[in-house]
C-alpha cells in the first residue's frame, strides 16, 4: 500500500465537520438508527437473530478471497462453502456483540426468479431479516429492464412476509460493472461510470414502493459511487489503477474486489443492525483478515456511514 493510498485514505476517514459528526443516519420505518457503540457492560442477553442472504456471486464474493472467508460461521444452503459478504456481516456483528445465525443462498448469474422457482424449498421459511440480491442487469436477456426485478422482488417479499409478517426484507442495489460501461455493446456503454448503480437504484426504489414487505434499500453502487467521486477508488480499471487508489473491481472489471465486497458489507451492517459502521473502528478484525491498510478501512468505513445517513434525504413511503 504505498503512502498516497494512505494519505487520501486517513484524510476521508478523519475530515469529519461539526455537524457531519452530530448527524444520526435515518432509516426508514421500523428500522434502527445508526448508533454509536454503547458504553458499559451488557446486563440483558442478546437475542438471537436469523438472516438470509439471497443471491449471487455479488453475495458469495466470487473472484475474492472474501469467496471463502469463514465459511464455517454460516450456513450454506446449497453447500458450495461459501462464506462471502454474509461471513462479513457475521464478523462484524459478533464483534459489536450481536448475536446473528447467517444463512446464504446463492447461486452464480442468477436473478431473483431463479430463487423463488428453484430454490423455494430451501428459503420458504421465517426468518428475521432476508436480503435480496438480484442479477447485476436486472434482466440478462434484457439489460436495465427492471419487469423481472419487480416481479420477483414482491412475490419474495410476499413469500417470506408469509412466514413472519414482522420480518425485515432489504433489497440490494448493486453497482456500475466497469465492462458494460468501458467496452461497447451495453444500454451504458460510454455512459459516465456513475450512470449504472443510479439506474439499479431506481429499479429497486420502484421495487420497494411496489412491495409494501420491503422494508429499505441497501444502497451499495451508491456508496461505490461516492468512493470513486471521493477519489479513494479510481473510476477507470481498464487504464490502470492510478497511484495513490484502489480499486473496487475484480480483475475482470464486472464482480468486485476485496474491497468493494468490504463496502457492501459494511452498508448492510449499517443498514440491518442499525450501527454506525465507523464503531468497528481501526481495528476491524475482517479488515485486518484481508490485507486492508487501515486508512483505508476507515475510509471505507466512513463513505458506509455517509451514503447510509444520506437516506436521510430520500422520500419516505
Amino acid at each position: 500500500m504505498t503512502a498516497r493510498v494512505l494519505m487520501i485514505a486517513l484524510a476521508l476517514a478523519l475530515a469529519v465537520t461539526p455537524a457531519a459528526a452530530q448527524q444520526t443516519a435515518a432509516s426508514p420505518p421500523a428500522a434502527p438508527p445508526i448508533a454509536g457503540p454503547t458504553t458499559g457492560p451488557v446486563t440483558a442477553p442478546v437475542p438471537v437473530r436469523s438472516i438470509l442472504f439471497i443471491g449471487n456471486s455479488f453475495t458469495f464474493g466470487a473472484l475474492s478471497p472474501v469467496r471463502r472467508y469463514r465459511a464455517d460461521t454460516v450456513t450454506d444452503l446449497n453447500k458450495n462453502g461459501i462464506g462471502g459478504v454474509p461471513a462479513l456481516f457475521k464478523r462484524f456483528t459478533d464483534q459489536a456483540g450481536l448475536s446473528y445465525t447467517v444463512s446464504v443462498e446463492a447461486v452464480s448469474g442468477m436473478g431473483l426468479e431463479y430463487h423463488y422457482t428453484q430454490k423455494r424449498a430451501l428459503i420458504d421459511k421465517a426468518w428475521d431479516v432476508v436480503i435480496l440480491q438480484d442479477f447485476s442487469t436486472l434482466d440478462r436477456a434484457k439489460p436495465g429492464n427492471p419487469g423481472l426485478h419487480l416481479r420477483y422482488a414482491a412475490l419474495l417479499a410476499k413469500m417470506v412476509a408469509a412466514r413472519n409478517p414482522a420480518v425485515d426484507i432489504e433489497l440490494s442495489a448493486t453497482w456500475s460493472r466497469a465492462d458494460l460501461v468501458y467496452k461497447p455493446g451495453s444500454p451504458w456503454s460510454g455512459q459516465p461510470i456513475d450512470r449504472m448503480a443510479t439506474d439499479l437504484r431506481r429499479a429497486a426504489d420502484q421495487a420497494r414502493a411496489g412491495a409494501p414487505q420491503i422494508r429499505g434499500v441497501i444502497p451499495i453502487g451508491e456508496a461505490w459511487n461516492r468512493a470513486l467521486a471521493a477519489g479513494l477508488a479510481d473510476p477507470n480499471p481498464y487504464d490502470g489503477t492510478s497511484f495513490g487508489q484502489i480499486d473496487l473491481w475484480s480483475y475482470d472489471q464486472y464482480h468486485a474486489s476485496a474491497y468493494g465486497y468490504y463496502l457492501e458489507a459494511l452498508l448492510i451492517f449499517g443498514r440491518v443492525t442499525g450501527l454506525d459502521p465507523r464503531s468497528l473502528g481501526v481495528g476491524e478484525l475482517a479488515a485486518d483478515d484481508l490485507g486492508l491498510a487501515p486508512g483505508v478501512t476507515l475510509a471505507l468505513q466512513r463513505l458506509a456511514y455517509e451514503q447510509l445517513a444520506s437516506e436521510a434525504a430520500r422520500p419516505r413511503r
